[in-house]
């Protein structure tokens, strides 16, 4: 009897080490959602992430891609991360004024940033660090920025003059700046998922919509507005943020590695952004699905006018100090 016990002993001990072998090889698994594309050039940065991750970390690290909110929608992808369901995003930077971090939001303020280099500049720079410092206390940790370039805006008439947006339902994803710049321009501004927004168009549930070409192109908005006009008033960045308690626990030789993959990542989807925008436009222009419309200056001007007002209200919504940082470093006046 004592040998038979012995002997089962024996073996349990045998598949204990066996489990903790097999648990020691298994790979760490980061689950990183989105919510467009894989075409875009934030799905593609993701997948290039993921290809450069586990390349680095010679399959140590396994990355999980969720595009198109297949893991959450939009709206619940951050308490996921914070909770640890998930531990990597690339959201908006309007998506952190829920959380009490509303100062990511003067980045939606119209006629910032005059082209992509002004914009790269200010991210890589005192605006990028200062802000993501601002999401420490919330358990989230900040890696990298990621462009997707400038919005146009749409309807099923000609946005030419601002009086021309009166009246019309226009979706956004939740910035209070961009709900204040359309009111300013007579919209009426309705908050909605990203993946819920063609069909939104289609019926009529919503006038129009902001975002960049390479979206407009994926997610075949511009197949259901007959106008679209390419007046480049607002940038559209991400935010690459990880859960700060899983990024901290990992061995410090991965993390090496995976902030290397993130550097590379960053550097190649900021790279093509400007390219998929360009190739997008094209793609839209030759469907012949919707007219693209382009302002004059005197009608960009019009605009900035009457957009104006955005920022006296921003003060009281952003705060005082990040506006007086951007206005150093961009030489813009707020």
């Amino acid at each position: 009897m004592n040998k038979f016990v012995a002997l089962i002993g024996a073996a349990v001990a045998a598949l204990a080490l066996t489990a903790n072998a097999a648990s020691a090889q298994s790979p760490i698994v980061i689950k990183f959602s989105h919510v467009v594309a894989n075409d875009t050039p934030k799905g593609k940065g993701a997948l290039k992430f993921k290809e450069l991750a586990e390349k680095y970390t010679n399959g140590k690290v396994k990355v999980e891609v969720y595009p198109n909110s297949t893991l959450y929608k939009d709206k619940e992808e951050i308490e996921a991360l914070q909770l640890g369901s998930v531990q990597m995003l690339a959201p908006s930077t309007a998506k952190f004024a829920p959380l009490g971090v509303k100062e990511f939001e003067a980045l939606d303020l119209p006629w910032l940033f005059k082209d992509d280099a002004t914009y790269d500049a200010a991210m890589k720079g005192a605006v990028g660090k200062w802000l993501f410092k601002k999401l420490e206390a919330k358990g989230i940790s900040g890696l990298a920025y990621w462009d997707n370039g400038f919005h146009m805006v749409s309807a099923n008439r000609p946005l030419i003059h601002p009086a021309d947006f009166q009246g019309l339902k226009v979706r956004i994803s939740g910035s209070k700046i961009a709900d204040r710049y359309f009111r300013d321009l007579g919209m009426i501004p309705q908050i909605m998922a990203f993946s819920e927004v063609y069909q939104a168009l289609q019926t009529g549930v919503v006038d129009g919509c902001e975002n960049t070409p390479s979206n407009y192109l994926t997610q075949k908005f511009y197949e259901v507005q007959k106008d679209i006009t390419v007046s480049n008033h607002a940038h559209l960045q991400y935010a690459v943020i990880v859960n700060t308690k899983f990024w901290n626990g990992l061995p410090a030789d991965i993390r090496q590695q995976l902030d290397k993959a993130m550097a590379e990542a960053t550097d190649y989807t900021n790279s093509i952004a400007s390219q998929e925008n360009k190739d997008a436009l094209e793609a839209i222009k030759k469907s012949g699905k919707t007219t693209l419309h382009y302002l004059t200056a005197e009608q960009k001007a019009e605009w900035q006018k009457a957009m104006r007002p955005t920022y006296t209200w921003a003060k009281g919504r952003v705060g005082q100090e990040i506006l007086d940082l951007m206005a150093k470093e961009l030489h813009v006046q707020m």
